[in-house]
């Protein structure tokens, strides 16, 4: 309930005061899990996304943010969950491919980090892990004008994208996947 609360509050105030634009939203399935990959340029990139994507996306958030009081209280009240970030954070694997299971949307940033040119930054491979691990698509996203206060928000769906292998998941399957999916992004950037 909180949740969709203060989606509505934000996504009046992002549509007011930042002009937001989604595009692509024919691309989101009604239903079943996926991997949200997207850019990552500001703080506010997580809400804005969840503004614009018409489901509940439980968002993977650096560990750090959870042992801020109020803050911590207001994101797991809106289901994001701690990653332990650069080391094997099997808890929020866990927790992660059991949303993905029941059919949930799980948002991950797959560069780790915000971007502080707008250049996309090499990807880690857990979001790749996920959508292999779990067997769902990856669902690309890419947002432009987070950063700062003035200007427009655009955010961009991509076709959800499909990878599997044949075989058990090697590390050049995770790269290959989230190069693509990176690429995929990229292209998404240039609509935006």
């Amino acid at each position: 309930m909180f949740y969709y609360f203060a989606r509505f509050i934000c996504r009046v105030i992002l549509v007011l005061l930042k002009r937001l634009e989604v595009r692509g939203v024919s691309n989101l399935p009604a239903k079943g899990g996926l991997v949200l990959v997207s850019n990552h340029i500001s703080y506010w990139d997580p809400v804005v996304i969840g503004c614009a994507i018409n489901r509940r996306v439980n968002f993977m958030a650096k560990s750090e943010l959870f042992a801020i009081p109020l803050l911590s209280q207001v994101i797991r009240a809106v289901g994001t969950f701690p990653v332990r970030r650069n080391q094997s954070d099997r808890a929020a694997i866990r927790k992660a491919i059991r949303l993905l299971e029941e059919g949930h949307i799980v948002g991950v940033f797959p560069e780790g980090t915000r971007s502080q040119t707008g250049e996309l930054l090499k990807p880690h491979l857990g979001a790749a892990m996920l959508a292999l691990k779990a067997g769902v698509p990856f669902l690309p996203v890419a947002v432009n004008g987070t950063k700062g206060v003035l200007g427009k928000v655009v955010i961009n769906i991509g076709e959800p994208l499909f990878y599997k292998t044949d075989t058990k998941t090697s590390r050049a399957d995770l790269e290959n996947a989230s190069d693509r999916v990176m690429a995929r992004i990229a292209e998404l950037l240039k609509g935006c």
